[in-house]
């Protein structure tokens, strides 16, 4: 299987336009080619594990390009999925109407030039008592994290967190997760009080100490208490045209416990440059709430701030360093106006915006009428999601890959 339009080798250098992992990524990590010029693997079972599963096509190795001749939920039972094999590509976009949601597991990438593309992930409580220490969620891992792009993907009901990009806390910028883009995505509802061991959380997104060259573009954070996201310490990122809705106690975070550095050298504040943002008080948020809090540096541009009451709220709280300059900035992003974000990312945010699941599509709706809550279990909200099973045979040019796959993401974005 070759690139339409160019063939490359793994390592080989090409222009920008011939790398991009898909012809619009933009943010950090997209000039990989992924799995795309790898071997085809069918995922044709939705069986959480045995033949023709998506566990068993992530565990291949080699570069692989993944596609779905099924459509419907894949119950993880409980037996996470760590991803070590690079050059892969999860195209979702190939599976049939209703697309694939994963539930009840979480998902690890440990490993680099990753793309994961129109996936749905639902972790929940699996029926598990409250304070029982199961915490799922999606995540990157280690030094080897890198080149991956997350794009219009759904996670939720995270117990942990939704999404988090984190490694060894005291390794430095490349002992850690780095060169990371999540994009276009829906982020929401982490699960509050609920069976993680450590009380009351729901988060949306950790980017963890040291983690570099981290990109969050385009997303909806709705109903996640704080995390929307939250940069820690020693962390270099853009956070550019996302939508914030119905924060409790944290949108934007930027900040680091001094007791996690007690008897090391003094980290240095994350680093962050924060334009064309989207803040929407919802039922549970604080008054008062700002944009953007904690202690941190970041460069401040076209974000807006709403309370219940339609009000402009603040932009910044607490000890937050206001830079004249980005400190860094993704080559060729544009971002757009921030009196566009609201509309723009409700109507483009998710795994299959043509094709959205209940979920999705109530919480979009709750964001639109301003409604909705925090919730501590998935039942809180209906359940798990239970469509029926669908089924096609997918005929794979030979020649044209690239074309075919792009022909398929405009059937649901």
């Amino acid at each position: 299987m070759l690139l339409s339009a160019c063939v490359l080798s793994y390592g080989q250098e090409a222009p920008d336009e011939y790398r991009r992992v898909f012809p619009a990524a933009r943010g950090f990590g997209v000039l990989t080619l992924a799995g795309r010029a790898g071997r085809l693997v069918r995922v044709t079972s939705l069986n959480g594990e045995g033949p023709g599963s998506l566990r068993e096509a992530l565990a291949a190795k080699g570069p692989r390009l993944v596609v779905f001749e099924v459509g419907g939920v894949i119950d993880l039972q409980m037996k996470g999925i760590t991803v070590v094999e690079p050059y892969l590509t999860v195209a979702g976009q190939t599976a049939p109407s209703p697309g694939i949601t994963i539930i009840k597991g979480p998902i690890q990438i440990r490993t680099h030039d990753v793309l994961l593309r129109h996936i749905r992930v639902r972790m929940g409580d699996a029926g598990r008592p409250k304070a029982s220490g199961w915490e799922p969620e999606v995540s990157t891992w280690g030094p080897d994290a890198y080149n991956i792009v997350v794009d219009h993907c759904s996670f939720s009901w995270g117990v942990t967190s939704n999404i988090s990009l984190s490694g060894p806390r005291y390794d430095g910028a490349q002992g850690t997760s780095h060169n990371i883009t999540i994009s276009n995505s829906i982020i929401a509802e982490g699960l509050a009080d609920s069976t993680q061991g450590t009380g009351v959380h729901s988060t949306g997104s950790l980017v963890d100490d040291n983690c570099t060259n981290i990109a969050l573009i385009g997303n909806l954070f709705a109903g996640n208490n704080r995390w929307n996201p939250y940069f820690k310490a020693n962390t270099t990122g853009v956070v550019v045209n996302n939508v914030i809705y119905n924060p409790g106690i944290g949108a934007i975070q930027l900040d680091w416990p001094s007791s996690e550095w007690t008897g090391r050298p003094t980290p240095h504040n994350a680093r962050v440059s924060v334009v064309g943002n989207v803040l929407q008080y919802g039922p549970n948020t604080n008054d008062g709430l700002a944009l953007i809090s904690g202690k941190g540096d970041a460069y401040l541009a076209d974000s807006l701030a709403f309370d219940r009451s339609g009000t402009p709220a603040a932009i910044t709280a607490g000890l937050i360093d206001v830079l004249a300059d980005r400190p860094l900035w993704p080559r060729g992003l544009i971002p757009i106006p921030a009196v566009k974000v609201l509309a723009t990312v409700l109507h483009r945010a998710g795994a299959r915006p043509k094709d959205r699941d209940d979920v999705d599509k109530r919480i979009v709706g709750d964001v639109s009428d301003r409604k909705g809550r925090l919730i501590n279990s998935q039942e809180d909200v209906g359940g798990y999601p239970k469509p029926a099973p669908s089924r096609r045979r997918l005929v794979v040019p030979p020649d044209d890959v690239d074309e075919w796959l792009e022909k398929m993401t405009m059937e649901v974005e």
